[in-house]
């Protein structure tokens, strides 16, 4: 192996804010994040959402879902699969520049469900209305 492993939240900082730095600069994602006022207290959140996935030891008291559909709904509906195809492959391209090995893996798979559910559940709400 020629890259560490995720194997802590310094770790997991590190991911997490390398991936935003290119969804910040992403010309289709960007317009969904100006929304975020304060990019330090964001990103310790994720830091601690993602932890928690990987690492089950952290408590995480967000709700991804509910913020995802409220997104979706300020932007009249826009999002679609181009949007989590994006986000997942940037997730993937900054996972495999940074680690590899078992949880770098988990990151990676975790990731997919993860957008694959909350595109569901996007466009499920729309329809419950």
């Amino acid at each position: 192996m020629d890259k560490p492993d995720l194997q802590n939240r310094k770790d997991v900082y590190l991911l997490v804010s390398s991936f935003y730095k290119k969804v910040k600069n992403d010309e289709v994602l960007a317009p969904f994040f100006h929304v975020i006022n304060d990019w330090d207290d964001h990103l310790e959140n994720l830091t601690s959402f993602w932890e928690s996935s990987l690492f089950l030891k952290t408590k995480y008291y967000g709700n991804p879902l509910k913020t995802h559909i409220q997104i979706d709904e300020d932007n009249k509906h826009v999002i679609n699969q181009e949007h989590f195809g994006l986000w997942l492959n940037l997730w993937l391209e900054t996972v495999n520049e940074l680690f590899e090995g078992e949880y770098a893996e988990i990151a990676k798979n975790r990731a997919r469900k993860m957008s694959t559910f909350l595109y569901m559940k996007i466009f499920e709400a729309r329809t419950v209305k």
